[in-house]
């Protein structure tokens, strides 16, 4: 039997594999994919999510992730600029995830690729090698449910359709573009844009299903439409694009955060397993690597997975309510959004919105505290 197996090799896992291999304990953490691949992420690393990341012993300045200060909101021709509280990386999943998992296998975690896991039961997994038991599981397998084990994503909202893509942007657009994160409200929906590392921009956006359907049911045909808006034609009507096709994903359970009970005292949820916020609020992979550090920390001490998980709902379950409920106003607002803008003139209130749809404060301090080796 295997003291501790992660499922997933994300940001979530592998941070956590990383905390307890470097706290003396040898995970097993069982990854699906071969290689590592993009995903849908607006790919926006908060100060939160940076400083988690060190704490794990990683080195951003080696990933060479594009610097954002300011973020730029968008409806129609209209647009406001407010200062960010912070200094966000733009970073592919691609690499991060890659370079956590490498700094966890470097620790003492034991990695096996390209072993998807099949079912859950308590005590044990059933894997594309076959059958495996373990005392305590850590599911973070993403927005993939695994049977035996699937999320109750009841009263979440669903019925949004995600799209990501990478373009190469003209050298003035790119200018533009440096040292913002661009959100562009239209109607049925919100685009992010901003730069990741290599100077490529990535595209990440949310649509209604009705939107889509209007639109012919089909990438380049909702392409098309969005660059009837007139700040995604500037920025993208002569940009190549990179992606020979967009990632895509459907009804993600916005809103959702998982509370004690309904599982077994050995099955963690970390992650989008966990909790899924609003994607604008740029805090999904904080929330991610702070159920990693809380998890880990409960297992170092012994803690069954109900106290822990129902810590982090105690941690989390605010700011995910408010980003949802600001969520539904931008998906209700269609055309220019007076009460958007308005954010742009003050912008203390932007960054105190920022701050109530993040990690508290308190409890970042914790878990930050969580990753860090006894000596």
């Amino acid at each position: 039997m295997t003291d501790v197996v992660i499922v997933g090799g994300g940001l979530a896992g592998g941070s956590a594999a990383a905390i307890l291999a470097r706290a003396g304990v040898r995970p097993l953490l069982l990854e699906r994919e071969r290689e590592p691949r993009d995903k849908i992420c607006g790919e926006f690393l908060s100060a939160e999510a940076q400083a988690y990341l060190t704490a794990i012993g990683l080195d951003l300045g080696r990933l060479g992730g594009a610097r954002i200060g300011a973020v730029r909101l968008i409806s129609g021709r209209r647009s406001v600029v407010s200062p960010l509280p912070f200094t966000a990386l733009g970073l592919t999943r691609r690499r991060l995830d890659e370079a956590v998992l490498g700094h966890a296998e470097r620790s003492g975690a034991c990695v096996e690729r390209s072993v998807a896991v099949r079912s859950i039961a308590p005590g044990r997994l059933e894997t594309s090698v076959g059958e495996l038991e373990a005392s305590t599981i850590l599911l973070a397998s993403g927005k993939h449910d695994v049977r035996g084990a699937r999320r109750d994503v009841s009263g979440a909202d669903q019925g949004m359709i995600g799209f990501k893509s990478y373009f190469r942007l003209s050298e003035t657009m790119r200018a533009a573009l440096q040292g913002f994160v661009e959100i562009v409200v239209f109607d049925g929906g919100y685009a992010g844009l901003q730069l990741v590392e290599d100077g490529v921009a990535n595209l990440c956006l949310l649509v209604r299903r009705e939107r889509f359907d209007a639109a012919g049911r089909t990438w380049p045909l909702l392409l098309g439409r969005l660059l009837a808006e007139p700040h995604l034609q500037a920025r993208l009507g002569d940009a190549v694009e990179l992606s020979a096709r967009p990632l895509t994903i459907s009804d993600v359970p916005f809103g959702f955060v998982h509370r004690s009970g309904g599982g077994w005292p050995s099955l963690f949820r970390l992650g989008d397993q966990a909790a899924v916020i609003a994607s604008f609020s740029g805090d999904g992979m904080s929330i991610a690597l702070h159920s990693a550090s809380l998890a880990a920390r409960a297992v170092l001490e012994g803690a069954d997975a109900g106290a822990y998980h129902a810590r982090l709902h105690a941690d989390i379950a605010r700011p995910v309510g408010l980003a949802r409920w600001l969520q539904r106003r931008l998906e209700a607002w269609p055309g220019p959004q007076p009460a958007l803008f308005a954010l742009g003139l003050f912008p203390r209130a932007l960054a105190r919105l920022a701050a109530w749809t993040r990690v508290p404060e308190p409890a970042l301090r914790v878990g930050l505290a969580g990753c860090v080796t006894p000596s």
